[in-house]
């Protein structure tokens, strides 16, 4: 988690300071490439002074010819190893970011997440992230150029000509005023575009999902009119930011066709003699053809600084919306451990829980575990009983009062709503245990009387599912979750429901699984209204309603 006083400004500093080593060889190689530039078009003016005004044979000059090749193939080479450079600096921030978006993202858990949408997440961590590659790659590499490069030149064209270096001076800063004014029009529009494709993402995701529930209310149409009109908008930004880019760079590009074209006019007639003032009279062939040829180059990098300006607004419009996310405060007190053959101990001292965003509260209360019991959790909706089980996951923090699980390992734990993903029976089971073999596999849907159905299936565990468990019913998509804790072996089990929506045989299966799972010394923890789960339980504990504030009580 980022600190609250964090600016994305400061952030991408601190992004920049991790890969300082590639951005100066970046900056290094593009200063090469520059220098090699200078000298190219040195002996370009050489050349051609050499065999118009002094009309040498081209043979004698092959050794100039040969080292304006040369000079070319270094420069070429210089050029790569800027843009590998760039890109690898581009590409290691990417990865930093995406890891420490990770982190942060498994650190707030599924409570913090809750008001999330994926789908916003998802373009977050694809779009956003993509965002911050132009800034690393080019932009702050080009940023050192631009302070050193048209120096070099400057000097150059100084040695030859000061009226001609004055003339380049004086119209230089034109460019960056004018970057800067375009800077702050664009910064703000592609923050706007960023949260714009973030909204359209999740308004088109929740209509996919919910096809079924719009047909079936008539209501298609209205929300392809609806997704129509986002997309649009969404449209509409993203033209209003090329518009400013394209027209930001024509005015650029035209005030450095304006300087270039005064000092062209300088150069023609102070070699014609229509100038008399100043140097102009000592302009020759070769100095007023290396004038001209390096009055573009000149400004060569304050106009790539111009178009790579906008990837710096990109990366700002997207690190106001990454450094938001990271600031959230992850609510995560207990940290995963190695896996402990002991089981747990769970005791809570004067603990108080709150939902982010809600008054609701629960507790204070005290409440103890012994290693290897069974405690059924129940009460009306909303007085505690999931909160509680978060608390106990890691998924939540106490408002107050103290909460400690000793030894911490693992736990398994099962959701109301467990979350299948989209692949086969096989991939959804091993979330579990990455390394179970098939026989671990069956034994786990044997566990809840799922293996005769998969066993029937053509693919069997290779059966393809569509995300959320798309070809599975309600409760064999329960049962398929509920095998994975005992896939787990976790010896810490915390369980929303899991016999919700079967019947009543697959239901006394599953009891009569969790008791060996008990009988194996598992601490179980169990939010349920099923009367049968309770009286397998070792005791029951009543949750009052959050609402009302007052204690748990044993029963």
């Amino acid at each position: 988690m980022l600190a609250e006083n964090t600016t994305p400004r400061a952030w991408l500093a601190e992004l920049a300071g991790r890969v300082r080593g590639w951005l100066w060889l970046t900056g290094a190689a593009g200063l090469l490439a520059g220098l090699c530039t200078v000298a190219q078009m040195g002996l370009l003016a050489w050349l051609v002074d050499q065999l118009v005004t002094r009309s040498r044979d081209p043979a004698e000059l092959s050794p100039a010819f040969g080292l304006l090749l040369g000079v070319l193939a270094l420069r070429a080479v210089a050029q790569w190893a800027q843009e590998r450079a760039g890109f690898e600096a581009g590409r290691r921030v990417r990865e930093r970011v995406r890891e420490q978006l990770l982190d942060h993202l498994v650190a707030l858990g599924p409570v913090g997440l809750g008001d999330r949408h994926t789908a916003g997440l998802g373009q977050q961590w694809v779009e956003q992230v993509e965002a911050l590659d132009g800034y690393f790659a080019r932009f702050l590499p080009q940023l050192g150029l631009v302070m050193a490069l048209p120096l070099v030149i400057l000097a150059v064209v100084a040695w030859l000509d000061w009226l001609a270096a004055l003339l380049l001076l004086a119209s230089a800063p034109l460019i960056p005023l004018f970057m800067a004014l375009v800077g702050m029009g664009a910064e703000r529009l592609n923050r706007e575009q960023f949260e714009s494709v973030t909204r359209l993402a999740g308004h088109f995701l929740d209509r996919v999902r919910g096809i079924a529930t719009l047909q079936l209310f008539n209501r298609a149409r209205e929300s392809t009119r609806e997704v129509y009109v986002a997309a649009d908008d969404y449209r509409r930004r993203s033209l209003r930011t090329l518009r400013l880019a394209f027209l930001s760079s024509a005015v650029l590009e035209f005030f450095a066709s304006v300087a270039i074209a005064v000092v062209a006019i300088y150069i023609g007639f102070g070699l014609l003699g229509y100038i008399a003032f100043g140097p102009a009279d000592s302009l020759t062939l070769f100095s007023g053809l290396l004038i001209l040829l390096l009055a573009p180059e000149f400004f060569q990098p304050l106009r790539t600084l111009s178009q790579h300006y906008h990837d710096r607004a990109a990366a700002l419009g997207a690190a106001d919306g990454l450094v938001a996310l990271l600031k959230e405060p992850a609510a995560a007190p207990f940290r995963p451990a190695p896996a402990d053959r002991e089981a747990p101990r769970i005791t809570l001292r004067g603990v108080t829980l709150r939902h982010r965003g809600r008054d609701a509260c629960l507790g204070p209360f005290d409440l103890s575990v012994a290693p290897g019991e069974c405690v059924a959790l129940v009460g009306p909706s909303g007085s505690g009983k999931s909160s509680l089980l978060q608390l106990l996951g890691g998924f939540l923090a106490p408002e107050g009062g103290e909460a400690t699980i000793t030894p911490r390992g693992p736990a398994a734990w099962m959701d109301q709503r467990p979350w299948l993903v989209q692949g086969s029976l096989a991939d959804n089971l091993r979330l579990a245990a990455p390394m179970a073999d098939e026989a671990a596999l069956w034994q786990a849907l044997r566990e809840v009387r799922l293996d005769g159905l998969v066993a029937g299936l053509p693919a069997g565990l290779d059966t393809p599912l569509g995300e959320r468990g798309v070809g599975l019913s309600g409760g064999q998509a329960q049962r398929l979750a509920l095998a994975r804790v005992f896939l787990a072996e976790a010896l810490l089990l915390l369980l929303d429901e899991p016999t919700a929506g079967l019947d009543a045989d697959t239901e006394a299966a599953v009891i009569e699984a969790l008791q060996r799972l008990m009988r194996r010394g598992a601490t179980v923890v169990i939010a349920t209204h099923q009367p049968a789960l309770c009286a397998a339980a070792d005791w029951v504990l009543e949750l009052t309603s959050m609402d009302a504030s007052r204690e748990a009580a044993d029963v």
